[in-house]
């Protein structure tokens, strides 16, 4: 397992046109940077070739977008590292900002196929997506979520929406810095309707982002946006319930984010 320390070595560095002596590593983070430059480790080559494609494809005049560098010799991935501008900000509560940030970056990246990887997926997350929407049937450990998931499933309707690549996680990679753009840095891709990357944004937003219901009333607008809610909470609950080091304060958000949900149905 890559330590989370290891610096970028110096082929790597010159690789993608910078010194190892001037990379220094960003707080909580295993990525490091030099200038504006940041280089990341690789832990899923297939996942990492995709995001450097997608997100090089994908424009928006409404967000700042973290554009992938190749190497010298044109490749996206060095010995097991990628490189990427940098973008300034930081992780901050503006809910409805990131869930306008969702719709835009959906829109924008409407046209990209599925990603071939993603049958192959069998982490918790994947598992946990499934779920959500009904591909497979797991039981979930009540204590950590799976009651509430038990109360919320009987809701759940046919979403008749195109699927495309959807971002499950965009709360957690979108920076804000002033009055500039909201910047995405990152891209995790499940194949579901855009809007449900939107309902994810919502659901973590009223989860750990200080949102209340009024959120989701200002964006009910969007199409099946009652059922995409229901998906995006069933998700995040699975996805607890099957962490075994989820802990009682993520499951108090969640259930604050089942209680909104569940008002809107």
């Amino acid at each position: 397992m890559r330590s989370t320390l290891e610096h970028p070595p110096e082929r790597v560095c010159a690789a993608f046109g910078t010194d190892a002596t001037t990379v220094s590593t960003l707080p909580d983070s295993t990525s490091w940077r030099s200038g504006d430059l940041i280089l990341k480790p690789v832990t899923n080559r297939s996942q990492s070739l995709w995001t450097a494609r997608a997100l090089d494809f994908a424009d928006d005049h409404g967000l700042r977008i973290a554009k992938p560098i190749r190497s010298r010799d044109g490749r996206w991935i060095v010995g097991d590292w990628s490189a990427w501008r940098y973008l300034s900000g930081t992780t901050e509560h503006r809910c409805d900002e990131a869930v306008l940030a969702a719709v835009r970056l959906h829109r924008a990246t409407a046209d990209l196929p599925r990603p071939d990887f993603l049958s192959a997926r069998d982490d918790r997350d994947a598992i946990a997506d499934r779920i959500a929407w009904e591909d497979i049937d797991r039981p979930l450990p009540e204590e950590k979520g799976g009651r509430w998931f038990e109360i919320l499933a009987p809701a759940r309707r046919p979403v008749k929406l195109p699927h495309q690549v959807a971002h499950g996680e965009l709360l957690a990679s979108l920076l804000f810095d002033g009055d500039a753009l909201p910047g995405v840095v990152n891209f995790v891709p499940y194949y579901r309707p855009g809007e449900w990357g939107a309902a994810i944004a919502a659901v973590d937003a009223l989860a750990w982002g200080g949102a209340t219901g009024a959120l989701l009333e200002r964006w009910a607008h969007l199409p099946e946006w009652p059922q995409l809610l229901l998906r995006a909470v069933l998700f995040r609950l699975a996805a607890h319930a099957l962490d075994p080091r989820s802990t009682n304060a993520a499951l108090d958000g969640l259930r604050a984010a089942s209680r909104e949900v569940s008002a809107v149905l």
